[in-house]
């Protein structure tokens, strides 16, 4: 681990002095590697299939996705190249030209579970902001894992970049992850987990190095009583089904007590969903009430908790109570009441009439992502290149001396 350490610290020299031109056709090169051995990695996949024991929709590769996950690296290649853009510039009156401007953060640490796809997502990511990664995958996707990353390491060496600018921690061994969360002899600057509560919390815990906190996400839908009925059912379908497995899946329904006649029709359309509501929900639609438990539960499953509010006033208050910072959406046909809505939620992402499965780096155009940050300092939401950037002040003088 110590040796992964120190060779990530030269790959990201040699990163952060390569052009932006370099690191574009890097990443395109790791993009094309990829598809080159699209084989290797989907039976890998398939042996990590037939051992798993959960989560298989998370873990599961098929050619689409693995196609899709090759276009995200693509087009990470295009995205802007955040290393040296200028933030800022002034000039003060004893005539010094300050600027600030974006430069990479270093080595990123990423601990993440029964997820393959993030093996690419973190590399493309980490290349485009000019920061070395080292991968430590959870033992569901090792395999999985393993293979993609061989792809994109074939990828680097043939754009003329070291090996060591991504770097994956080759067994499955938990001593693996206590070592990288030491900092390995100062040569790690960031630790991104990206898993559930057990993980996250263990990295927040024992970590000796900054933290980027991606924690479950308890998400929620409030359907207002000015919702259109239709457009409430199309969305509170797709937030909690479309993918159930996702951190954008909204968990909670809410609903005010004025919408309640609505409550049937979004029922209809959540065929093949467990609801599980209050008593006032549950008078309106069968369903099995819902405990306290249920509130404070990330199901990434086919099971949607429903409860009454009075106002958006109290869903707000629900969802400062159960959330978890990641993302809410309220429906209406309101703008005041939807703007009220939007700047009182305290969560990383808020939408109006759009589902929480929005909530996405894709979507939001960065090409892929490294997680969602539900923290409040440094970044937030969607992590994207940019936001694996951190500054430096350059100070232009001709001569100044401080008096």
């Amino acid at each position: 681990m110590m040796a992964l350490g120190q060779a990530a610290r030269a790959g990201a020299e040699a990163l952060r002095t390569a052009t932006a031109e370099q690191r574009s056709a890097a990443i395109r090169a790791m993009a094309g590697e990829l598809r080159a051995h699209a084989g290797e990695v989907l039976a890998a996949n398939a042996r990590d299939l037939a051992s798993a024991t959960r989560l298989p929709d998370r873990l599961m590769l098929d050619e689409p996705r693995l196609a899709a996950i090759a276009d995200a690296v693509e087009t990470i290649a295009g995205l802007p190249d955040p290393v040296g853009v200028e933030i800022a510039r002034w000039e003060r009156p004893n005539g010094l030209d300050i600027a600030r401007v974006r430069t990479p953060i270093g080595v990123i640490g990423m601990i993440y579970e029964a997820r393959p796809n993030v093996t690419a997502d973190a590399a493309a990511i980490c290349v485009r902001s000019g920061n070395a990664v080292i991968l430590r995958p959870g033992s569901d996707c090792l395999g999985s894992a393993r293979a993609i990353h061989a792809a994109l390491a074939r990828g680097l060496e043939r754009a003329g970049l070291p090996a060591s600018v991504v770097q994956i921690v080759p067994t499955a061994d938990r001593a693996a992850v206590g070592a990288l969360l030491s900092g390995l002899g100062g040569n790690l600057d960031l630790v991104i987990p990206r898993g559930g509560r057990s993980l996250v919390e263990r990295v927040q815990a024992e970590a000796r190095v900054p933290v980027l906190g991606h924690l479950e996400g308890i998400c929620h839908t409030y359907v207002h009583a000015a919702a259109d009925p239709a457009m409430a059912a199309a969305i509170v379908r797709n937030a909690k089904l479309r993918r159930t497995s996702i951190c954008g899946s909204t968990e909670t329904l809410l609903i005010d007590r004025a919408a309640l006649p609505m409550l049937p029709v979004i029922a209809e359309a959540l065929v093949g969903c467990e609801l599980r509501g209050d008593g006032e929900a549950a008078a309106m639609v069968p369903m099995r009430l819902a405990t306290e438990q249920d509130w404070r539960t990330e199901h990434l499953a086919p099971i949607l908790n429903i409860r009454t509010v009075s106002d958006w006033r109290e869903a707000a208050s629900h969802i400062a109570r159960y959330g978890t910072g990641h993302t809410e959406a309220i429906v209406t046909e309101e703008r005041e009441t939807a703007e009220a809505f939007l700047g009182q939620v305290d969560s990383a992402i808020v939408l109006w009439n759009a589902s929480t499965q929005f909530a996405d780096g894709g979507e939001f155009g960065f090409g892929a992502e490294i997680g969602i940050a539900t923290g409040k300092l440094h970044a937030r939401g969607p992590v994207g290149p940019e936001q694996l950037t951190s500054f430096k002040y350059v100070v232009r003088g001709d001569g100044q001396v401080r008096p």
